[in-house]
């Protein structure tokens, strides 16, 4: 069993939106901070976005804030990545990441990734 499945990437415009998904199962969700990371080609996978396990924190990566809305929804175990005003800098290989932060350790979980190419 996958932990993580997103969907929701593709091919669109510059300016447009994508509403990224990402499904989790096998571990109790509610408990782990959710991150969505994306890495270009030739270039490090850098964080795009977090969301707190409640829910109620939520951080971005400079160059998305203002167009990127992370959201979550622990009765259906699954984080969204609402992007808008997509730039072609924003193409790249979109990764849900599961984490939690344990006395001692931490365990994570990644998707497979959702590739995202927007055209200009």
């Amino acid at each position: 069993q996958v932990p993580l499945v997103e969907s929701g990437g593709g091919l669109v415009q510059a300016g447009g939106s994508l509403r990224l998904s990402c499904a989790a199962s096998g571990f109790t969700f509610s408990s782990y901070a959710m991150n969505w990371y994306r890495q270009a080609p030739g270039k490090e996978r850098e964080l795009v976005a977090a969301i707190a396990a409640a829910g109620g924190n939520t951080n971005y990566a400079d160059s998305v804030k203002g167009r990127f809305t992370i959201s979550r929804d622990n009765a259906e175990n699954t984080v969204f990545l609402q992007m808008n005003r997509l730039k072609p800098e924003d193409t790249a290989v979109y990764y849900c990441n599961a984490r939690l932060i344990e006395w001692g350790g931490s365990q994570e979980y990644w998707g497979q990734g959702t590739q995202v190419t927007v055209s200009s």
